[in-house]
């Protein structure tokens, strides 16, 4: 619980700091480059997720699980990407990191509308007031992080308490961090928000990450054959994440650029394109987490969830290195 409920509100925090600042002045500032991410990573969510339906369709506690498949894990698939070094183009680069973090983004509204339950209103309430102080130190461009972590300490508890994912929290506090954007360079002087995102980010990646995946990827192999991975619940992410990730952002994609929506990332062909769709369905560490919330009172279900987590991330990471490797630069 403190794993799950306190570091990862932190990386979320994390993430909603880097979704902001690309928002602002970033990628996705120019609405023409945002568009194929945004896109993308519609499909991505989309096609997994019905993937999976279709699969548990008429079991009610297994189709909890329907957003398992639609996670990214950005580190994992952002470290496979930087594998393939000069191989791969900058703008396919920043086409998966944006994407990527448009689908966190995506988790992060499917966790509080779908995996929160039982609201009380009382510290909704609560929660509603923690935010208008935060807004209000926002307008007064206030740059001391101590306020808002101390707010941000209570809306935590409040959070907490109300039956919404006390995850959201971090999401909330990162929104109202402040970064003025006047249409010149900003520094780590000027911005809260860029000092507070190059203060945690190795802690994030070497520290957060690394302990939820120790502490939520462990399977027991007791009992297990070949024939577990053909279960609903396993069968149904392997196939979500593996082909439903890439089909979707693929799709979506093209048609998206065929209706002159959005342009192909530059320096790239259709075969680098493809596998780093692929790549997007290393889903590990957001699916192992979105996996704990849907099955939290059906905890018989986890080690299925796991084995699915880990052999669709491991295909998509296998297939999605090849089909690069072999692109022409």
């Amino acid at each position: 619980h403190w794993i799950n409920d306190v570091l990862m509100a932190i990386f979320f925090f994390f993430v909603t700091l880097e979704i902001k600042r690309e928002f602002i002045q970033g990628e996705l500032s120019n609405p023409k480059q945002a568009l194929l991410p945004i896109i993308g990573a519609v499909g991505g969510m989309v096609v997994p997720a019905l993937i999976y339906i279709i699969i548990n369709y008429g079991n009610a506690i297994t189709l909890k699980g329907w957003a398992i498949p639609s996670a990214t894990d950005i580190a994992f698939s952002l470290g496979v990407l930087s594998l393939l070094g000069k191989k791969v183009p900058v703008s396919l680069k920043v086409f998966l990191t944006a994407l990527a973090i448009i689908d966190d983004l995506g988790a992060i509204i499917i966790i509080a509308f779908f995996y929160s339950d039982n609201v009380q209103i009382t510290y909704l309430a609560l929660m509603f007031l923690s935010v208008i102080v935060l807004i209000l130190l926002n307008r007064f461009n206030v740059r001391n992080f101590i306020p808002y972590l101390i707010i941000g300490i209570f809306l935590w508890e409040f959070t907490h308490a109300s039956g919404i994912h006390a995850t959201i929290s971090g999401v909330i506090l990162a929104l109202t961090i402040p970064h003025k954007n006047n249409n010149k360079a900003i520094g780590l002087k000027d911005s809260l928000l860029l000092k507070l995102e190059h203060s945690i980010s190795p802690y994030v990646a070497f520290g957060i990450m690394p302990i939820f995946a120790f502490a939520n990827a462990g399977v027991s192999l007791e009992g297990l054959s070949f024939n577990s991975l053909f279960e609903s619940v396993p069968l149904g992410i392997v196939c979500g994440l593996f082909f439903g990730k890439q089909i979707g952002v693929f799709l979506f994609s093209i048609i998206s650029i065929k209706l002159k929506l959005a342009a192909m990332p530059n320096n790239s062909n259709i075969l680098s394109f493809y596998g780093v769709g692929v790549l997007t369905g290393i889903g590990f560490t957001m699916s192992l987490f979105v996996g704990n919330l849907a099955f939290v009172n059906d905890i018989e279900y986890m080690d299925g969830v796991k084995i699915g987590v880990l052999v669709g991330s491991f295909l998509s990471t296998i297939l999605g290195f090849i089909l690069i490797y072999f692109s022409k630069k």
